[in-house]
Formats: C-alpha cells, sequence, structure tokens
C-alpha cells in the first residue's frame, strides 16, 4: 500500500479521505516493496505509452493493401515522436500531455488555413473557434524555432 497526497482530479480510493490516496498492488514476485512499487510504477509509464501508440495506430491508414507491418509500425513510431515533440516544444496546460485522439480534435480538425500576405505568413482561423488562442500560440512557438 502507498499512500500519496489528493491531487485535484486525483481518483479516490477505497478508503474515505479528504487529503491522501492510498493505493496498492499485488504481487507475487519476491524482493523489497518499494523497489517493486517502483518497478510496476515505470511499466505503468510503458502501458501508457503503449495506449498512445495504439490511437495513433488506429488513426492510421495503410498505404497499401501489401504494406507489411513492420513499415506500419515505423510510420507510426515517427508519428508518435512527431505528436511528442510538438507536444513538448509548442503547447502548454492541459493540451501539452493530451492525448492524440484529444489533439485531434482541439487542434489538428481546426478549419484554418496558411496564407502569405505582403511576404508575411498569415494564420486564417474561424472566428470564435474554441482553441483558436492556444493554436495561434503553438504557431508562434513554432515560427520562433525557424
Amino acid at each position: 500500500m502507498r499512500r500519496e497526497p489528493l491531487h485535484p482530479g486525483a481518483q479516490h480510493s477505497l478508503f474515505p479521505s479528504e487529503m491522501f490516496r492510498f493505493w496498492g498492488h499485488y504481487t507475487d514476485a519476491e524482493g523489497d516493496p518499494v523497489i517493486l512499487d517502483v518497478h510496476m510504477r515505470a511499466h505503468a509509464h510503458v502501458e501508457d505509452n503503449i495506449k498512445t501508440v495504439e490511437g495513433l495506430r488506429r488513426a492510421t491508414v495503410s498505404l497499401s493493401p501489401t504494406s507489411t507491418q513492420p513499415r506500419l509500425a515505423r510510420v507510426v513510431t515517427f508519428a508518435d515522436s512527431l505528436v511528442r515533440w510538438f507536444q513538448q516544444l509548442c503547447l502548454t496546460g492541459a493540451l501539452a500531455s493530451a492525448e492524440p485522439k484529444t489533439l485531434r480534435w482541439a487542434l489538428w480538425h481546426t478549419p484554418a488555413r496558411l496564407v502569405r500576405n505582403a511576404r508575411r505568413r498569415v494564420v486564417r482561423i474561424l472566428e470564435d473557434w474554441p482553441t483558436t488562442t492556444t493554436l495561434l500560440d503553438a504557431h508562434g512557438r513554432i515560427a520562433q524555432l525557424i
């Protein structure tokens, strides 16, 4: 069992507490409980990454009916890397750690145009689009990197 502070949005545990969340896991492995807990928590991060890649894989369309699984795996891995770099370099707040499906509906499906006018790049987004400021901030960070 582990006791950790209850942060906003945390899932409550079995025991009613307003300050702490109690969390535990069962294992038949032998060893120090602290080391086993660290190993299990690291494995949870791996499973989160696998879930993210699976979400990208489902959104990826195979290029041809004869494309092999290793090629698709490379494309998905490359897409996962691009998404993570974009999140780390260009996004802040909740979208910096959001799942690809959330990014798809919040940013990538935004009806917008990137046009050139008087030797400047202009981003045109529909009026009153909910994520306009986030998208423009990300575009500004990309422009700073270039």
